[in-house]
């Protein structure tokens, strides 16, 4: 019983001096260059590269990861090249009619209407005018002109395509035409 008292005592002694003791100052570091990086100005002078400027500009045609450029231009013939020849590579399964009608209501609704006949918010307060529906005859639109409009915008109507993904884009135009078909029921 007496050893486990000693034993105790020892103990606690030593967790108290271990306690004690100044974490202020760093321990010795193996690799100081892991803790303690080099910090390089972006626009400061290097011999690294040729041109001996730090920041670089990417390469040349370089496309950014899971990005595909759009290559139909923002012209009259590139929205009717667009209306008759571009299609969804989204197929019946990846088309998600809820989410897109989520993007839709959240992007589009306030002008066009949640049926798509014209009547959002926005014209409802006479904020904007000439809103068309979908199944107006003389627009004739098709995914592909859906499609181009969100991307480059036209008109009244801007651009979508910074807020708007690819892939959520692709989803909305599937709702414009699935809008379309209920309008002309």
């Amino acid at each position: 019983m007496k050893s486990l008292i000693k034993i105790f005592a020892i103990a606690v002694v030593l967790i108290s001096a271990v306690s004690c003791q100044e974490n202020g100052r760093p321990n010795y570091q193996f690799m100081p260059n892991m803790y303690e990086s080099v910090g390089y100005e972006t626009y400061s002078e290097t011999a690294a590269f040729r041109n001996g400027v730090e920041a670089q500009l990417p390469a040349d045609d370089a496309i950014a990861r899971g990005h595909m450029p759009f290559t139909i231009p923002n012209t009259l013939e590139g929205y009717d090249d667009a209306k008759l020849n571009l299609m969804n590579p989204l197929d019946s399964t990846l088309i998600d009619a809820k989410r897109g009608k989520e993007l839709y209501d959240i992007y589009c609704g306030i002008c066009h209407g949640t049926k798509g006949d014209g009547q959002g918010n926005l014209v409802k307060r006479e904020k904007i005018l000439g809103v068309p529906q979908y199944d107006d005859a003389g627009r004739n639109i098709t995914v592909g002109s859906v499609y181009h409009t969100i991307y480059y915008g036209k008109n009244a109507m801007g651009s979508y395509k910074n807020q708007l993904l690819d892939e959520e884009r692709w989803q909305v135009a599937a709702y414009v035409m699935q809008l379309k078909a209920d309008l002309e029921k």
